[in-house]
């Protein structure tokens, strides 16, 4: 938001705008004037949905001749391209967009920068407020924030003055009426069959500018207090104290509610003059930009616990506490929701809940850990869900092949009931395992560890079949933490993951936060144009060595008495481990001068991720007691390709000869002086990728605890030897189709995938 000062002023105008007597179009010309002035802008525009397109509806600055006349459709130009992605668009010269749609009627043409956020509805895009600039520029986060502000007033008076139709969503609901077929992202594997039921209602933010800011400081102060109540009770129910499967997700959960950062700035919001609905709304909103700004999919969905909270918030708020949980399931039902937190999902009654559909969602989300536990599929990443599914629908979910299909016909429900009898024969196959280590035919056993990241992942070892934790992610405490973790509480953490874990190995790797993982305490330099090669993660620990001297002593106090291993990431140069290396060990003799219980031996890793690395092994090998391949951003970096790029997603394969010939290199050279390699990363969790791997002599995974199951069934049944010696040949041969190949190979052993 913009400073409390200014960001009032722009209310109170609006207020009086909205107020006035004046036609709604006569508003929405002072509402331009108002955004134009306020945010020094020369055109402040607004478009809005009528019958399908957006409209030029009021404009200062353009042509007013355009009004009414230009128009374009859902996606077509910037404009166009803010209201279908319904996130904003900030551009310092708006010609060089490759969606830049040029209407000589508007006379635009000497405005170089642009700005436009989309004006949102129940959750849909109704328009879009935009201002432009004479000279380029780049617009500021405040600036932006400023103009969010104006378009959420801008709902309200819209909706108010009947400019948009409401219902014309539900009538373009109602068309939807034969088979389709949905595609997402499994995030729990199963099948699942059952009517469609909503969460729940969208509580929409009626009123946006506050008449009394006190008053509206103490409704979210009692609205905090009935909401912490409401989790404070669910922790104290008997199947969520502590020691069952869900308490420490809950305690996670529980730590948002009562994060002092978070209703701080709900009530900074609240001071520049929003009610409390619009301010949590306002703060919702900027905490789901930088999970999107967050590069690691593990780190931005454990942050969707705390837009379900916003989402309890806003709905103790407003006195519209039902969901279908609380109202109850009558029958089979798969459940419809835009995001799911853990709380939630828990209030639901397993005997008639089948499977879970979530606009969003992510593999590493709490509520993910909870269905699993639970047994439920969960399919998430499904576009148009709201729009395409009616409540009451009949629905499959076919998690394991990323499908949900809405009113099947019955050829494809007979099809669903010979699915659901594959896959409990594969579930039994996998449970016979699940205890047995991962030997092949030939004789080769291969190591199988888990990612995690919070304490309850390490719980879960047993239940996954896992050797261990190859790599816990220590990032996540400092990220949701408002300010830097309290030594002991880091050390908590990791007793509590070591003790878990028991006599299996666990291995730390130090935090990886900056760049694209921001935290607030630790601002105060320039943005990263490339966050994800910026100034993150070993880079900034040296950087700030009072940070790595902390969760040092925190990981070497915690591993008292016994063997504690600990991983650096994203080292680029040999120097950055070594001198990781000796800051670890003066805090281990410092302690250890100092009388205090250390560990018996100190493992120290690195991450190879990046290309430059792999130039000087021979330099970094000799310094490591072990290294671990982040195939993720390796192969991000190698092929200058952002995975967090869905245009990007299929640019580059992990089966193709740069790949593989790259960690057969690192592999190779770690032999020659013993030492050991894991993989981890979401490749390593695929079971034909993980067959590539083990065919290049990598001996160790560490993937997620779902992939675990899968990957050790299939090692078990095959035969490794020759599949190694064919890797060799095709990489050595020119224009192979290594994965065509891989994939004949495979199947010629009888192996499925």
């Amino acid at each position: 938001m913009p400073p409390a000062s200014a960001a009032r002023k722009i209310l109170r105008r609006l207020h009086d705008v909205m107020a006035g007597k004046a036609a709604a179009q006569a508003k929405l010309n002072q509402v331009v004037k108002i955004a134009a002035d306020e945010l020094g802008s020369e055109v402040a525009s607004i478009y809005l949905l009528r019958d399908g397109v957006l409209e030029l509806f009021a404009t200062f600055g353009l042509a007013q001749t355009a009004v009414h006349v230009t128009k374009l459709s859902m996606g077509q130009g910037l404009v166009g391209n803010i209201a279908a992605r319904r996130e904003p668009l900030s551009l310092a010269e708006a010609k060089a967009h490759p969606d830049f749609a040029y209407r000589p009627e508007t006379g635009e043409d000497d405005f170089h920068s642009f700005c436009g956020v989309p004006i949102v509805r129940r959750e849909a895009a109704i328009g879009v407020l935009a201002v432009q600039h004479l000279e380029p520029r780049d617009y500021t986060e405040i600036e932006i924030e400023g103009l969010q502000t104006v378009a959420m007033v801008l709902s309200e008076l819209i909706h108010s003055a009947g400019l948009v139709d409401d219902a014309q969503a539900m009538r373009m609901r109602a068309a939807n009426s034969g088979p389709l077929r949905m595609n997402g992202l499994k995030l729990v594997d199963g099948l699942a069959r059952g009517v469609a039921v909503f969460h729940q209602p969208r509580v929409v933010v009626e009123h946006t500018v506050a008449d009394d800011v006190d008053v509206e400081r103490t409704r979210l102060v009692e609205a905090f207090g009935r909401m912490r109540a409401q989790i404070d009770t669910m922790m104290g129910q008997a199947e969520f104290v502590a020691g069952t499967d869900h308490h420490e997700i809950l305690e996670t959960y529980k730590m948002f509610a009562y994060d002092e950062g978070w209703s701080r700035r709900i009530n900074d919001a609240i001071e520049t003059g929003l009610t409390a609905e619009a301010a949590v709304e306002s703060v919702q909103s900027r905490n789901r930009k930088r999970m999107r700004s967050i590069d690691d999919p593990y780190l931005r969905e454990r942050l969707t616990d705390l837009d379900d909270l916003s989402n309890r918030l806003l709905r103790t708020l407003s006195g519209q506490l039902s969901t279908a949980a609380q109202l109850g399931l009558q029958s089979d039902a798969i459940l419809i929701a835009r995001n799911l937190g853990p709380a939630e999902l828990l209030e639901y009654d397993k005997r008639h809940l089948q499977g879970v559909v979530l606009e969003e969602g992510s593999l590493t989300a709490h509520v993910i850990i909870v269905a699993r536990a639970m047994g439920v599929p969960v399919l998430g990443r499904v576009d148009q869900l709201f729009a395409q599914v009616n409540d009451g629908d009949e629905l499959i979910v076919d998690a394991g092949n990323g499908a949900l299909l809405v009113r099947p016909t019955a050829a494809t429900i007979k099809s669903y009931q010979a699915m659901r009898v594959l896959k409990a024969r594969q579930a039994e196959q996998w449970e016979r395992v699940r205890d047995l280590p991962a030997i092949s035919k030939d004789g080769r056993q291969i190591a199988l560890y888990m990612n995690a990241g919070l304490l309850d992942d390490a719980a879960s070892i047993a239940l996954a079949g896992a050797d261990g934790i190859g790599l816990f992610r220590t990032e996540f405490q400092f990220l949701v933490s408002a300010t830097l973790p309290r030594r002991e509480r880091q050390q908590a953490l990791y007793q509590g993951v070591l003790a878990a874990a028991g006599d299996k190995p666990v291995v730390f790797r130090t935090v990886d936060i900056g760049g694209d993982k921001a935290v607030p305490y630790l601002a105060g330099g320039e943005e990263d144009e490339n966050p994800a090669m910026g100034w993150r993660a070993l880079r900034l620990a040296l950087g700030r060595t009072g940070l790595m001297k902390v969760q040092a002593r925190a990981l070497l106090e915690a591993a008292a008495g016994r063997t504690l291993s600990v991983m650096f990431p994203m080292v680029s140069e040999p120097w950055e481990f070594a001198e990781a290396r000796a800051l670890m060990e003066a805090q281990r003799e410092r302690l250890a001068a100092a009388g205090r219980a250390v560990p018996t031996d100190v493992q120290y890793g690195a991450m190879i991720e990046v290309p430059a690395l792999i130039e000087q092994l021979d330099v970094l090998l000799p310094m490591t007691d072990f290294v671990s391949i982040g195939t993720n951003d390796l192969t991000q970096f190698l092929f200058a390709a952002d995975r967090a790029n869905p245009r990007l997603a299929d640019r580059y394969d992990w089966l193709s000869p740069a790949i593989l010939r790259v960690i057969r290199r690192v592999v190779c050279a770690a032999a020659q002086h013993d030492v050991p390699v894991t993989v981890c990363g979401e490749m390593g969790g695929r079971p034909l990728e993980a067959l590539a791997l083990i065919a290049l002599g990598v001996d160790r995974l560490s993937i997620t605890p779902a992939g675990i199951g899968p990957i050790k069934a299939m090692i078990r049944v095959a035969t490794l030897a020759p599949l190694a010696d064919m890797m060799l040949g095709w990489l050595a041969a020119p224009g192979v189709n290594i994965r065509a190949e891989l994939l004949s190979a495979a199947k010629r052993q009888g192996l499925s995938f």
